[in-house]
Order: C-alpha cells, then sequence, then structure tokens
C-alpha cells in the first residue's frame, strides 16, 4: 500500500509526494543543506543544488545557523536563482545566530527579524515551510504560534512546523493554534531511521494523530547505512562519520552488527542498504520526503537514483526484527 495517495511523477523527474494536508508536493528525496558553507565552499554547493534540480528534487532544506550562521542559505539562494519558483523551500530559526546570545529564540519580537534575515540571505520574498529549530523554553507556545501566524497573513510564509519537539509540547502547540484560532503546525522535522527509532514511542504517534507531515533527518546515519562503513575495516577518509559529533552518535558494535544483518538482507533481494534506507522511511504513511545531504553531484545522484523500492508488509516486518533499537535520540 503506497505511503500517501496522490503520489505523481512530472515527466522523468523523481516521484512527487503529498505534503501532508497542505496543498505542496515534495520530491520523496530532498537536499539537505547544513553542509554549504562548511564542508562545501560556494563552488561546490552550486554543483549539487543544480544537480538536484536535474534530478528532479523539489524539496530544500536549511536553516539560518547552518553554514556558520548564515552561509548555507545565502549559498543555497544564489544557486537556486531563478529556479527558486520552482521548489519548496524550508528553514528554520530559533538557535544563537551571535555569541552573545541575542540572536535566537522564539519570542514574538525575534520571529520576524530572524525571517526577515533569511528572506534576505536566500533572495527570495516567501518560505514554503519555516520551522521553530527548537523548543524555546522562554517563551509560551501562544506567542510563538501569535508571531507565526503574522508572518503566515503577511504571506511570508506559507506553512509553519516544529523540529526537535516533544509528543507533549507538539499536541500543546496545536491545541493552542486551535483554541487561539492561528496557523497550526503543518510539519515536523525529526531524527528518525533504522537506527535511530527512539521518535516511535511516544513522538510519532503523536505525529500521526495531529496529521503533521514528516521529514526525517538523518536518514542515513550519517552514512551507516549506505554500506561505506563495515566492522573491522578502516574508516574512510573525508566522511561525515570521520568527526567526532557523529561518530559518537552512530558508531557502535550494536549498530555496526545491525547493518550487517540489514545488508544480508538487501543482497538476498539484489538491493543495496541504501535503497532500502530511502524505502523504509518512505513506506511510512506521515513521511513526506526524506532529506539526504550530499557533497558531491555524484552522490547526490546516487541518492536520488536509490527511490523506488517499495517495501511490502512482510519485507517491513523482517527490517522491524534485524533493527536494532539502541542508539540515543539526539537533536540536530
Amino acid at each position: 500500500m503506497p505511503a500517501f495517495a496522490g503520489m505523481t511523477r512530472v515527466g522523468n523527474s523523481m516521484l512527487q509526494r503529498p505534503f501532508g494536508t497542505t496543498n505542496l508536493k515534495v520530491s520523496a528525496v530532498g537536499l539537505g543543506c547544513n553542509n554549504f558553507g562548511v564542508r562545501l565552499d560556494k563552488a561546490a554547493a552550486q554543483k549539487v543544488v543544480h544537480a538536484a534540480l536535474d534530478a528532479g528534487v523539489t524539496l530544500f532544506d536549511t536553516a539560518d545557523i547552518y553554514g556558520n550562521r548564515g552561509d548555507s542559505e545565502r549559498m543555497l539562494g544564489e544557486a537556486l536563482g531563478s529556479r527558486r519558483k520552482d521548489i519548496v523551500l524550508v528553514t528554520k530559526f530559533g538557535l544563537p545566530m551571535d555569541g552573545s546570545g541575542r540572536r535566537q529564540g522564539a519570542s514574538r519580537r525575534y520571529v520576524p527579524r530572524a525571517l526577515d534575515a533569511s528572506l534576505k540571505r536566500l533572495n527570495t520574498d516567501w518560505i514554503d515551510v519555516y520551522y521553530v529549530h527548537r523548543p524555546d523554553p522562554k517563551t509560551p507556545i501562544e506567542e510563538t504560534l501569535g508571531a507565526l501566524d503574522a508572518l503566515v497573513r503577511q504571506g511570508k510564509v506559507r506553512h509553519i512546523g516544529c523540529s526537535n519537539f516533544s509528543a507533549a509540547e507538539i499536541r500543546d502547540a496545536q491545541a493552542a493554534a486551535c483554541a487561539k484560532d492561528l496557523t497550526p503546525f503543518a510539519a515536523t522535522e525529526d531524527q528518525y531511521n533504522l537506527l535511530s527509532r527512539e521518535i516511535e514511542h511516544e513522538l510519532l504517534p503523536a505525529i500521526v494523530a495531529e496529521k503533521l507531515a514528516l521529514l526525517p533527518y538523518f536518514p542515513l546515519a550519517s552514512g551507516m547505512l549506505t554500506g561505506k562503513y563495515r566492522l573491522g575495516r578502516p574508516m574512510p577518509e573525508g566522511t561525515r562519520l570521520a568527526h567526532a559529533r557523529y561518530s559518537d552518535r552512530f558508531l557502535n558494535d550494536e549498530n555496526f552488527r545491525a547493518v550487517e544483518r540489514l545488508q544480508q538482507f538487501c543482497t538476498a533481494r539484489g538491493r543495496s542498504l541504501l535503497q532500502l534506507a530511502f524505502a523504509w522511511l518512505l513506506a511510512k504513511p506521515c513521511v513526506a520526503g526524506v532529506i539526504a545531504g550530499a557533497s558531491t553531484p555524484e552522490q547526490l545522484r546516487q541518492n536520488a537514483d536509490a527511490v523506488g523500492w517499495d517495501l511490502g508488509p512482510e519485507e517491513i516486518a523482517e527490517v522491524d526484527r534485524l533493527t536494532v533499537h539502541g542508539s540515543e535520540n539526539q537533536p540536530e
């Protein structure tokens, strides 16, 4: 059974899926742009963006803090150019944008300032989906929603979402929006992959109950689910898991053993581990698209080409049996 009714293809482009209950459609695989301005310079980022557009990718995900506080948005805006109108643009706000700690949060004063700064960097007049990057404990959710509702009414933002919220925080936000007649969250963005399944306990049921679109980040567990990392083999140079921030999160014996089991499952079916990682997420009814980073056009095309395996119920059950639920979920 398909994850969403209404999935379409435009010409030879990638499968387009409904974005929750909104009128948006997004490509099954989106481009995560958190590498822009850090691992990728302007020229390299432009090549990846153009490869994504050529591959039919229509979902581009960034944040104001990515790329040393602003460079990711700037590079993405320049690379998109006139193609901005052809894509669904997602960005986020709320994390510290300076050393003083003043440029952060989700207050009614800060939200419009953060948006205007993002619009300028992205060289656009509107954001398709604007996320609160993390909950702001200092600001009542009603205040945040009021500020975001004003931006929607002004036409600067089409839809709003949250990232790294708990199940209770999502329920409280949606209830507040309903009570105050404010724009509710339409989407959420959270860590979810075959090796990180903690959201299934409480968060995922809340996402489904509130009819939110889910964009999973770290869908490939920072590369663990690409097949390039194997137990007992040298670590590939220049990869994301060479950095302690990511290796501490995913590199452990339990995950290596799970990857070995999943690799055997894929080999028996003539498929790749990369295909399985995407197929498993896209089989979830609430998942609108999967955000995957890419450092080269070749990697982007590899991600785009991996879409298309429709897992059956028995295959999903087997994958679930083979998967270790172990890694601690940590926010992006």
